[in-house]
């Protein structure tokens, strides 16, 4: 199925939800909206669903105009971050309603379809339960089954997994991906963590305050952000963004910092440079020509197995991650190591203007994602 939104807008009154956008997700693929909250991804998805009409533009499906059309008339699974089911009905009948609804299918073929699905989101010994019997991830399991069991060309999970616990998020993530991959289904999946979009693949549309920034692969999304706007949200830990002045090739930070810049030329024009935190080193690597950032200690935290370093530098406060727990105390110096291959420019109007290499060709030979968006710029 091909669904395609033509300049679409969302308003209501003076407040506007989406800006115009033009946005054609790839059949039968996943598409993530990724965006902090109010960034417009529920708006959008309700825009595509059919729960509400537009402002302006258009939604097509299959080249058919369905703008207006109500939800019950098209054939949409949703799955919200407040999960639904039917309180009544047992597990089993619950996944089993839409296949009950849409298919004239025995009874034998749609009890297969139900315990293979169960079986897929590990609620297969839930069956004879009722939805009050079950724990919230459990209860989210059997919504997600019965959007899966519904089995429409055009399925939208709107942060299905945002009320689950850290755990079951990452196993969920991982059954989705794969569930995902092997179905046929357009699927549209809001979510606001950057992790979570790359696990899932497929490609990313970013939004921002109501407006689509970028489009396209993933991975493509993620290595060549088009604007600083489109960096800050695909990014967790943030990325380290810092002002300088780009000259002669070499970008001046403030404390008399110099960073080489290979293929970027610059005649005294301001600059944001970015640098992931995964790039910084507490060490210059053999063989590498790294630079140097002196810096204290202001914050050492862990996440998982992961050990986030927050430093009080000459050019602003840095974060850096490193692998494994380590012991740094509050106020010791440490010095953060950096590549110059590893740094992003932005240019004062917050354009990409230069992107790390990647194995396979040069940041230059890969534009940026595809946006057709009217006012949608960096």
């Amino acid at each position: 199925m091909q669904l395609r939104l033509e300049g679409v807008a969302q308003q209501a009154g003076s407040q506007a939800y989406l800006y115009p956008m033009t946005l054609a997700p790839v059949p039968g693929a996943v598409t993530i909206l990724l965006g902090a909250t109010q960034a417009g991804k529920t708006s959008l998805m309700r825009v595509m669903a059919g729960l509400d009409r537009p402002s302006a533009g258009r939604v097509l499906v299959d080249g058919h105009d369905v703008t207006g059309m109500p939800v019950r008339e098209r054939n949409v699974s949703m799955v919200y971050q407040q999960f639904i089911n039917y309180p009544s009905l047992r597990v089993f009948d619950n996944i089993a309603s839409p296949l009950k609804l849409r298919r004239k299918a025995p009874a034998a073929e749609i009890a297969a379809r139900v315990r293979e699905l169960a079986a897929r989101l590990h609620i297969d010994h839930l069956l004879d339960r009722y939805p009050s019997e079950l724990s919230g991830g459990q209860q989210q399991r059997v919504a997600l089954a019965r959007a899966l069991a519904k089995e429409a060309p055009l399925m939208l999970l709107d942060e299905p997994l945002v009320n689950l616990d850290y755990k079951l998020r990452e196993e969920l993530r991982e059954e989705l991906a794969q569930l995902f991959a092997h179905g046929d289904a357009t699927v549209i999946y809001a979510t606001t963590e950057p992790g979570e979009a790359l696990l899932l693949g497929g490609h990313t549309a970013v939004l921002d305050a109501g407006e689509l920034l970028q489009y396209g692969p993933t991975p493509q999304v993620f290595h060549y952000p088009d604007s600083l706007r489109v960096a800050r949200a695909f990014n967790d830990p943030p990325m380290n963004l810092v002002e300088g002045r780009l000259q002669g090739g070499r970008v001046t930070l403030a404390g008399e910092i110099s960073v080489p810049v290979h293929g970027a030329g610059g005649h005294d024009d301001p600059v944001t440079m970015g640098v992931r935190a995964s790039a910084l080193r507490l060490a210059a690597e053999p063989g590498a020509v790294a630079v140097a950032v002196p810096g204290r200690v202001a914050l050492a935290e862990l996440s998982g197995s992961d050990t986030f370093v927050h430093a009080d530098t000459p050019v602003g406060n840095l974060v850096a991650q490193f692998a494994g727990v380590l012991d740094l105390q509050l106020g010791e110096p440490v010095s953060l190591h950096l590549l110059p291959e590893h740094i992003y420019l932005f240019d004062a109007d917050g354009r990409r203007i230069h992107a790390p290499r990647r194995p396979g060709g040069l940041a230059s030979d890969v534009p940026g994602g595809t946006v057709a968006a009217a006012g949608a710029g960096g």
